[in-house]
């Protein structure tokens, strides 16, 4: 038989409709074995799979009764609140987010000589290693800086002298080697794209050791080097309420479950940035604003919450947008009552937008947070509360930043690598066992069919389930 004649691509759709004949699974079936789906129970609450000192994400209590009663939400690094660790460095005019990393890495606060010592560490190691920038990253542009940064990190290993050593002292030297790097990965790898894929003009800084994260990310993607104080505070902010979010959200999961294998540092880390790459998790902000985008495109009076409001029904009702039915940056797994990420960043925003002239953009935001929990229930009639989470204004605050939004979730890296590498250490000196959950198979055995007896299986499109065949319900 000769193949030279075979479409490879005709015969990869073939395949695929195969697949997608063979994989849905009849929904009533995760009811009858009480399948945590998404490691989840029936009432959203996380199935707990591990214990952890790092961080909290509190949304609800439960009472007598066993009940959840939803609460204004609350964020805690190491046991304390991030709302007094950004307040205290507002108040001392600092910039908080190296001192949220020193937290979530040793587990206490530190004295300004430990934080300037451990401040001047993180600036020493923000340059790449001789020759990186040329090989891994000019030589081999990406249209998407996730994955340039995943490829970064995985290329770290080959210059690292001691890349497989799982003693801890040697994982924190790695760990603080990528916390310091991961903006000089993201900020290079977007002039690279720029060059290659765009054809617009690259710009390759040196970064500043004397200076912060926030400045000297923003400072790299600069063509002139230059930002204001508020900038860079408000960059800062971001960077502090983006640093962890518990050990259950899904890249921190997968921080565990990789390190729990006993592999590298390198790539553990890695596998997390392909996580939070994903449109369900750090990638949920540009889906905002897109969103953003479309609503401002047709509502007409941008002050009108009537107007507003229909509009976000044609959205529910997936006749507008994605055709989804998804209002996006509203609700959280956790957060009911309010997103404390969200107030804070909401209240920053605000000042940024009166030194951009953005107020009546602001003002569109304001209008939908308000009003879309309403608009939720009167169609899906949920009881559950709804809050604005960080995704709804963090894309808008990039905006007025100048920041490009193929930059949108790496910034989300570039805050997440310090819980990341927190999450990382404690899997090795608590964790000791290998991640190893159940998957009920529902696949009933077979005789086995000697090849001469096989008869082809039809391949035809009306072989294929429907995407409202019922099969499978989105995750969150």
């Amino acid at each position: 038989m000769s193949f030279e004649t075979l479409d490879y691509g005709e015969l990869i759709q073939k395949l695929t409709k195969l697949a997608q004949n063979n994989d849905p699974i009849d929904t009533s079936l995760y009811q009858k074995f009480d399948v945590k789906r998404g490691l989840r129970y029936a009432d959203g609450r996380g199935v707990l799979v591990g214990l952890t000192h790092i961080g909290d994400v509190v949304g609800y209590e439960m009472d007598e009764n066993g009940n959840k009663v939803a609460i204004p939400g609350r964020l805690i690094y190491r046991g304390y609140s991030v709302e007094d660790i950004v307040h205290d460095a507002q108040k001392n005019h600092q910039f908080g987010y190296e001192q949220c990393v020193y937290l979530l890495l040793f587990g206490e606060l530190p004295t300004q000589q430990q934080l300037d010592e451990f401040t001047y560490v993180l600036g020493a190691l923000r340059t790449l290693p001789p020759n990186f920038t040329e090989d891994m990253i000019m030589k081999a542009p990406s249209s998407d800086i996730m994955n340039k940064i995943a490829r970064g990190v995985l290329a770290s290993y080959s210059y690292d002298s001691d890349p497989e050593n799982r003693d801890v002292q040697n994982v924190m030297r790695q760990c603080v080697e990528l916390i310091s790097r991961f903006g000089t990965l993201a900020a290079y790898g977007y002039q690279a794209k720029r060059r290659y894929y765009d054809g617009k003009s690259m710009y390759i800084h040196n970064p500043d050791p004397s200076l912060s994260t926030s400045e000297n990310f923003l400072r790299l993607i600069r063509a002139d080097k230059s930002y204001t104080r508020l900038e860079a505070e408000i960059l800062d902010l971001a960077l502090i309420l983006h640093a962890e979010h518990g050990g259950g959200n899904n890249s921190s999961l997968t921080i565990h479950v990789v390190s729990s294998a006993d592999t590298d540092t390198y790539s553990a880390v890695a596998a997390a940035v392909g996580s939070l790459k994903g449109r369900r998790h750090g990638g949920a902000n540009i889906r905002v604003m897109e969103m953003m985008d479309e609503i401002k495109s047709n509502v007409k009076d941008w002050s009108n919450e009537k107007e507003i409001a229909e509009y976000l029904r044609k959205i529910l009702r997936k006749e507008a947008f994605d055709h989804t039915g998804l209002i996006y940056g509203q609700g959280h797994a956790v957060y009911t009552v309010s997103d404390p990420r969200t107030t804070l960043l909401k209240a920053k925003a605000t000042e940024l937008a009166k030194e951009k002239g953005c107020e009546e953009e602001l003002n569109l935001y304001n209008i939908i947070e308000r009003i879309a929990p309403d608009v939720i229930y009167e169609k899906l009639g949920d009881k559950k509360r709804i809050c604005a989470n960080v995704d709804f204004y963090s894309g808008f605050v990039y905006s007025m930043l100048g920041i490009p939004r193929e930059l949108f979730t790496p910034l989300f890296a570039i805050a997440r690598i310090a819980g990341w590498s927190a999450h990382r250490i404690e899997e090795i000196v608590a964790g000791g066992r290998i991640y190893r959950p159940a998957y009920k198979n529902v696949m009933e055995e077979r005789d086995y069919v000697p090849i001469e007896e096989r008869v082809q299986t039809p391949l035809g499109p009306d072989k294929v389930q429907d995407d409202d065949g019922g099969t499978a319900g989105p995750s969150d």
